[in-house]
């Protein structure tokens, strides 16, 4: 029998559903952070490597909690007392003595300062250190690479020159530059050494560190603000500081983020590689001193460099692995 017109649409198309049937699963969008952020939750490298910087991190933070549960602590004065006078070695605990909590990694020789507080402390130190510099290289480099982006003509010229000169400028050379001056300065007031020593710090990792992530944000921004939403805010009148902020700025979050956490390590080694060589932080506890000290005694007291290798091996290497993931999470080409 012939179907009629309407018989044949229903017969052709798509069944009803069933009132009690399910209702169908919502598609939900996610924005490219969302993405990222779950990557980084299913790697479990990520996730290892996360771990490890929070427990150094709380490490940093809760130090004196962390010297006060342990009952060690920092001396301001040498503890000659708690020292073999033939040896210089520490009367309790190695190298010359079993272990004890009273004093788990040893005491340094010829101080009597107890090593864990020197650790707890360095720790502390490192982490302030790269983060702060961290931060205020991100600053420098973001504010700078906008500019030299978006502009044209004489300025970019001009950014671009100051870039290239202060990459042929040699980091060590300007550190071994500076701390003299900055100790010389100020060597008989240990308050104001130590603050001068911390902040000249800084600024030399600042002022050598910048470079790079400014001209990663320039090229950035050369192929961004051709782009018809940066246009369309130019003929509509917008003002330049609210494109670079506001329209710009957002758009370069995945470069940033990768900047940062590959800038940790880097200044987490930066800082004990120049307390090493005696021209960082020497009026502060800090793993690279530890390391120049322990150098002498490492025949007999392995502890006592070990302990500090360890600290800055174990943290650079999960800050590296942790900027590799989040790396590959912020690339949209990545198959992980």
């Amino acid at each position: 029998m012939a179907l009629t017109p309407l018989e044949a649409v229903r017969s052709d198309s798509t069944p009803l559903a069933s009132p009690d049937a399910p209702a169908a699963k919502k598609i939900a969008g996610r924005s490219p952070s969302r993405i990222a952020f779950d990557r980084l939750r299913a790697d479990k490298v990520a996730v290892g490597c996360t771990a490890i910087v929070l427990f150094f991190i709380l490490v940093g933070i809760f130090a004196p909690l962390i010297c006060k549960i342990f009952g060690v602590e920092l001396r301001e004065t040498p503890g000659a007392e708690a020292l073999n006078i033939f040896t210089g070695y520490a009367l309790i605990g190695p190298p010359e003595h079993s272990f004890t909590w009273e004093a788990p990694l040893g005491l340094q020789p010829g101080t009597g300062n107890d090593l864990l507080a020197e650790w707890v402390y360095g720790a502390r130190t490192s982490l302030e250190v790269a983060t702060i510099a961290t931060v205020t290289t991100t600053i420098v480099g973001v504010v700078v690479g906008l500019i030299a982006g978006f502009a044209r003509g004489w300025l970019d010229r001009i950014i671009s020159f100051i870039l290239d000169l202060f990459l042929s400028f040699p980091f060590l050379l300007g550190a071994l530059t500076l701390a003299p001056i900055i100790v010389n300065r100020y060597a008989t007031d240990e308050g104001k050494l130590d603050r001068a020593q911390f902040f000249s710090l800084i600024f030399v990792l600042t002022f050598f560190g910048w470079m790079g992530l400014a001209r990663l944000v320039r090229g950035e921004v050369l192929s961004l603000r051709e782009r018809e939403f940066v246009q369309a805010a130019r003929i509509i009148g917008v003002p330049t500081r609210s494109i670079l902020f506001r329209e710009l700025l957002p758009n370069l979050v995945a470069p940033i983020v990768v900047s940062i956490s590959l800038g940790l390590p880097a200044f987490v080694t930066a800082e004990a590689g120049l307390a090493y060589l005696g021209i960082g932080l020497t009026s502060r506890p800090s793993w690279g001193q530890t390391i120049s000290r322990a150098i002498p005694y490492f025949q007999d007291y392995w502890l006592y460099l070990w302990a500090p290798v360890l600290g800055v091996m174990l943290l650079v290497l999960a800050l590296n692995l942790l900027g590799d993931s989040v790396r590959d999470a912020f690339d949209p080409k990545t198959r992980r």
